[in-house]
């Protein structure tokens, strides 16, 4: 059988405290110096040790949207991997371990896998002098077998180890050249996938979501973030005051998620570019806050990384269960925004705007993302983050200069056309004003509860929500006109969606997408003809119920004629949806 080169699914699997993860990372980034593209997430238990988890790296030559639930070479550090993930490696592919662990060696090969016992820990005790080592040892005999060059694993572990010092960092070499020579003797012949580095290697970059909205954040000029760790959220925050000093933003860490809104309102109506992130379970606290933004007309900028709920739910899992609680979130009707990447060039881009959005239309803006869009990596162009060309749009904001020549009274909450009032930062002493939680007039002063009043400044802020629509964006389109299939989705299913219909249609059958970011104010004029064109529409989500299949039924009256869902808190596949495809016997 020929050998298949650079298109292959490596999975690394333990125990927490076993190096998955490090290790994972650590090969990765050997592979990315190869110039191939790259897309890998990882899988963790919520506790501190104990549990499997695992680190999965899908390598190409061509782009990659997704993961695979399929495996071609699986890594395992613990006897319980081999029950709980054998059935992910594909026929042909194969398990590597540790001689010294014991497991039904049956229950792999009746899936036509092979079997490739190591003396991992032996490699390491005997040439590293600790078996600790052994993990290098097993990175080093994966490279082996899938004959890629020692000198990207060995230029990633002096990297990694340099601080350690020279006598670790050797040790660390000695051992994965041994166990690449053993896995390459040993397992390269019978093993038909290869990896080999590219001729020219392109300059990318290894980012996570988190990662990109954090750069995003930047480039659109936030100034200031607060926030309570909460997972999976809590990396943007991490990410944040790892840059403050060298980009000017302060950054808080709060007592909870309802002083992290709080003070990012604050920070809004003081005029600072200002964003807080969390997960369901801490917007569910910031909801009281957020009708604070909405009547007071703050912009302020809110990342909501969803997970499965409800209460603490599913931590370390995935999910897109809060869209609808999103839309809705406080009491009462006020304008909000809330915008749905589903790739790491789309965080990027979303961050940008939702701070140029919230400025113009002086409201919150929610960014949703969850688990595996915060956590999953891909090989990116430095090219897709043109910082240099964000522009900042700060809306109707008021300059000194302004303000000086203003001859009537500064009216914040002034009854406008668009909706929008005037805004200025405080300070000027022709800019007094009060910014009131209760309903006020023009001025923000508390109106005793007059109708015509409320009647006035709630039709103000409503107007709003009925013009920003023409400033948001409908779904993009990928694939054939007048495919008989259409995919529609939101968020993080566009990968999945992408792959999905790249397999349809290679195998003959015509299937496209539409993938939604912007999805409230629904852009009802920009969509409404693309989803009635649909000749058989399926909603994918990451839900149990088909929220936002929900809502564009609530909103154009088409329901989808099929629904591919998963709430099981993995994420979508290529191979999910074709599967559930195929069992409700949509033929594209």
């Amino acid at each position: 059988m020929a050998k298949r080169r650079n298109d292959m699914t490596i999975r690394l699997a333990g125990e927490a405290g076993q190096g998955v993860e490090s290790g994972g990372a650590g090969f990765a980034k050997a592979l990315s110096h190869g110039g191939l593209h790259l897309h890998a997430f990882a899988e963790y238990m919520s506790r501190i040790r104990g549990g499997l988890n695992f680190f999965q790296i899908r390598v190409s030559d061509h782009p990659l949207w997704a993961h695979t639930e399929g495996v071609h070479m699986l890594l395992a550090f613990s006897p319980e991997t081999m029950s709980q993930y054998g059935s992910h490696i594909v026929p042909g592919g194969a398990l590597m371990f540790d001689d010294a662990l014991k497991f039904d060696h049956d229950a792999i090969t009746r899936r036509k896998a092979q079997l490739y016992s190591m003396p991992l820990t032996k490699i390491a005790q005997e040439i590293g002098g600790n078996k600790i080592m052994a993990n290098t040892c097993g990175l080093g005999a994966l490279a082996g077998i899938i004959e890629y060059p020692f000198e990207f694993v060995a230029g990633v572990i002096k990297q990694n180890f340099a601080r350690k010092g020279d006598a670790v960092v050797q040790g660390n070499l000695k051992v994965a050249e041994e166990g690449y020579r053993v896995g390459r003797e040993r397992y390269a012949a019978s093993f038909d996938w290869k990896v080999s580095p590219l001729a020219e290697r392109p300059d990318r970059m290894m980012i996570n979501g988190n990662q990109a909205l954090a750069v995003g954040a930047i480039a659109a000029g936030c100034r200031f973030m607060s926030g309570y760790p909460m997972t999976p959220a809590s990396s943007v925050l991490e990410f944040m005051a790892a840059q403050a000093r060298k980009h000017d933003i302060v950054v808080k860490q709060t007592e909870d998620e309802i002083a992290a809104i709080l003070f990012a309102i604050g920070a809004g109506n003081a005029g600072a570019r200002a964003m807080t992130a969390t997960s369901g379970g801490g917007f569910s606290l910031m909801v009281e806050a957020l009708g604070l933004a909405g009547m007071a007309e703050v912009p302020v900028v809110i990342v909501e990384a969803q997970r499965p709920g409800p209460s603490t739910g599913m931590p370390t899992k995935t999910e897109q269960g809060d869209l609808l609680f999103a839309l809705f979130a406080s009491q009462g009707e006020f304008p909000r925004i809330v915008l749905a990447p589903g790739t790491q060039e789309e965080c990027f881009h979303t961050a940008t705007r939702a701070f140029n959005l919230a400025e113009k239309w002086q409201c919150p803006v929610i960014v949703m993302t969850d688990f595996y869009l915060t956590t999953m990596m891909r090989l990116i162009p430095p090219a897709e983050f043109p910082i240099e060309r964000v522009a900042i749009d700060r809306g109707e904001l008021l300059t000194p200069e302004q303000l000086d020549r203003l001859a009537e009274p500064y009216l914040r909450y002034r009854d406008t056309p668009s909706g929008i009032s005037p805004r200025a930062m405080p300070g000027h002493p022709k800019a007094v004003h009060q910014a009131c939680s209760d309903e006020h007039d023009e001025y923000g002063h508390f109106e005793d509860e007059d109708s015509a009043n409320r009647l006035m400044m709630a039709g103000k802020r409503w107007r709003k929500f009925h013009n920003i629509v023409e400033d948001l964006r409908g779904p993009t389109i990928y694939g054939p006109e007048g495919a008989k299939t259409t995919l529609m989705g939101w968020g993080s299913s566009y990968g999945a969606m992408r792959e999905a219909v790249d397999i349809l249609n290679a195998r003959g059958a015509r299937a496209n997408l539409l993938h939604f970011v912007d999805i409230w104010p629904f852009p009802e004029a920009k969509a409404t003809p693309l989803i009635e064109a649909a000749r058989e529409l399926v909603a994918v989500e990451g839900n149990q119920s088909g929220q936002f299949a929900h809502l564009v039924r609530a909103v154009t009256g088409r329901r989808p004629d099929k629904m591919v869902l998963r709430w099981d808190g993995r994420p979508l596949s290529s191979e999910y949806i074709i599967q559930r495809l195929e069992e409700a016997k949509v033929h594209a």
